[in-house]
């Protein structure tokens, strides 16, 4: 029985190059990596409660950057996730202070995490002003904020019925990490097979040609700056619970962390590029390279300095992979 030199031809054509599956799942194989060099340099490194613990420290700066990442996808850059962070975990502390109700004291939280992502939004869109600028200004409006609410005072005393939170479930399966895999589950769902997610990567894509389409660009980037602030407050709240403290000092520096996150996943600056899957593996990477500086006893500048030649190499890669497709 022969076969056709035309059959193998379209057989060949099928099925995907090694150049394509190097390309396509290349953030992947880096995670893969990673792992490798992980395990050679520490024998701790693939131990149980070191995964455990590199889960709940990726959790905080994954949940953040699933918000980021919506923003980025529009073209837009969200400065003030830190401080917002800072400010809803002082803001959740400070009403658990007063007795109330757990639920209630996180529900009034998430909604200032919202709403000072709702003012970044209607700042940029409706006056004009560069997202860069004002997110910029609410970074610092919102970290004196939360210093001034009680002079730069931790709040202690937090109630078990919050702090909870902070805990592990299934045993020793850190909670904040079981939270931001269902968020991340529940972002790709949105991004992936919603009206919602496709007009998100149409403004990113062409802002002018959306417009022209009929959609409403300003209010899909005010909402992508909202579920920005939301998720910084959810993240502010599970800070606080699992500290047992509220801390206005608390997310210093994490806005860097998180655009450095969704950019290694492979959401461009640009917009329109990307998604929250590439983020959480882009989390990953950034934890295990601070996980496998701190196993060897590395002193934190040489993370300051190899994390900012990962973010160059990672714009590099992207651009180099978006030019090629």
């Amino acid at each position: 029985m022969t076969i056709k030199v035309e059959e193998l031809h379209e057989t060949e054509k099928r099925l995907p190059s090694f150049k394509y599956i190097l390309k396509k799942y290349n953030l992947f194989f880096i995670f893969l990596v990673f792992i490798f060099i992980g395990s050679l340099l520490s024998d701790q490194f693939l131990s149980t409660q070191n995964i455990l613990n590199l889960l709940q420290q990726s959790s905080f700066v994954g949940i953040v950057s699933i918000g980021m990442t919506f923003v980025i996808l529009v073209a837009g850059i969200d400065l003030s996730v830190g401080a917002i962070l800072a400010l809803t975990g002082m803001c959740v502390s400070i009403l658990l202070s007063t007795g109330m109700n757990p639920v209630l004291a996180i529900f009034i939280t998430l909604i200032v995490g919202a709403g000072l992502g709702f003012v970044n939004g209607f700042i940029s869109t409706k006056f004009k002003v560069p997202a860069f600028i004002a997110t910029l200004a609410m970074m610092v409006s919102a970290r004196g904020l939360a210093l001034l609410t009680t002079n730069g005072e931790p709040v202690y005393d937090l109630p078990d019925s919050f702090t909870m939170l902070g805990g592990n479930v299934f045993g020793r399966i850190p909670l904040t990490a079981v939270i931001w895999v269902v968020l991340t589950i529940v972002a790709i769902v949105v991004l992936k097979y919603t009206t919602f997610g496709r007009k998100i990567y149409a403004v990113g894509g062409n802002e002018e040609s959306s417009r022209l389409s009929g959609i409403r660009v300003g209010k899909y980037v005010t909402w992508c700056f909202v579920i920005s602030g939301a998720l910084a407050g959810v993240a502010g709240i599970l800070m606080s619970a699992w500290l047992t403290v509220g801390q206005p000092t608390a997310g210093t520096g994490l806005e860097l962390d998180v655009i450095a996150a969704v950019v290694l996943g492979g959401t461009s600056l640009f917009g329109g590029k990307g998604g929250v899957g590439g983020t959480f593996i882009g989390v990953l990477i950034m934890s295990m390279i601070i996980n496998i500086f701190n196993l060897l006893g590395l002193s934190s500048y040489y993370q300051s300095i190899f994390m900012g030649i990962i973010i160059v190499l990672a714009l590099i890669m992207n651009q180099y992979i978006s030019n090629k497709k």
